[in-house]
């Protein structure tokens, strides 16, 4: 991910923020000796980035807790990001190889005394023949906090993926702080995908008819396999909320938005339904 993303380390007085953190884990899977299962090759991890191999986690698409992929979990080693903080991740799925990704609790933004923005850069490489699930947590924007979250994903041709993403407009009762998020997926080079959402008390209109009207949560699922070249999965507006669409390429969105994560969990898994195996769970 750009290195811009993150706010300079050397910084010193009123240009950074006071009390800022700054964490940098990576993670890469490659295939075994044996040429069919997966293992994780680098493990690193840093203050509230905090990275295990795990088992699995419940239901998941495309790899059904096979015991041969290699699996990582995420989890926060400190609170946050608060305002002013900067992560990044970068994750390298190796040729051939699958990962599971999966985290372990949402991720809670939360303000910092200086009202600065935090920052989190996400850059994920998957590489020829190799299949990513990504199962992530909701992201929670509580009151007065200050995001912007960027994800880059560098697909191989015959590369496949899928992942999950939910975004929850402040905790229980309170309004959202303001949020700013940017997923883009290229293939072979070529874009693919690419989705900004902004909410909160600067994003002018996001509670509007047009972006998110009253719902307190919205997400999507991303799919990409390279079988669907030809024949895409068709639309389906599935609900009133939810509707799953085809990309102009071999992938599909599931889009949803919902009054709270519970519904919105749900809404996005019933999207998987309609691709059938083996992406349904």
């Amino acid at each position: 991910m750009r290195d811009s993303l993150l706010p300079d380390p050397s910084l010193r007085g009123p240009a950074r923020a006071i009390g800022a953190m700054f964490a940098h884990a990576s993670v890469s899977s490659e295939l075994a000796a044996n040429g069919h299962s997966s293992q994780i090759g680098n493990l690193r991890s840093d203050g509230p980035l905090v990275l295990r191999k795990s088992n699995p986690k419940g239901a998941e698409p495309l790899t059904h807790r096979d015991p041969g992929v290699a699996r990582v979990m995420l989890a926060a080693g400190t609170a946050g990001p608060l305002g002013g903080d900067g992560y990044r991740f970068d994750v390298h799925v190796g040729a051939g190889s699958t990962m599971v990704l999966t985290e372990a609790s949402a991720l809670l933004l939360l303000p910092g005394i200086s009202g600065a923005r935090s920052r989190y850069a996400i850059n994920i490489t998957v590489e020829a023949g190799a299949t990513l699930v990504w199962w992530a947590e909701p992201i929670i924007a509580a009151a007065r906090c200050n995001h912007h979250h960027d994800v880059h994903i560098s697909l191989a041709a015959d590369a496949r993926m899928i992942l999950r993403e939910e975004m929850i407009l402040g905790r229980h009762g309170e309004t959202p702080g303001d949020f700013t998020s940017r997923l883009r997926i290229t293939r072979d080079g070529a874009p693919l995908y690419d989705q900004q959402l902004e909410f909160g008390p600067k994003a002018a209109g996001f509670d509007g008819a047009a972006v998110l009207g009253a719902a307190r949560a919205t997400g999507s699922v991303i799919a990409v396999d390279p079988a669907w070249q030809d024949a895409p999965p068709q639309a389906q507006p599935y609900h009133p909320q939810a509707v799953l669409t085809p990309l102009a390429g071999p992938g599909v969105a599931i889009a949803a938005v919902a009054p709270d994560s519970l519904a919105l969990r749900h809404l996005l898994t019933q999207g998987l339904q309609y691709l059938g195996p083996p992406w349904a769970i």
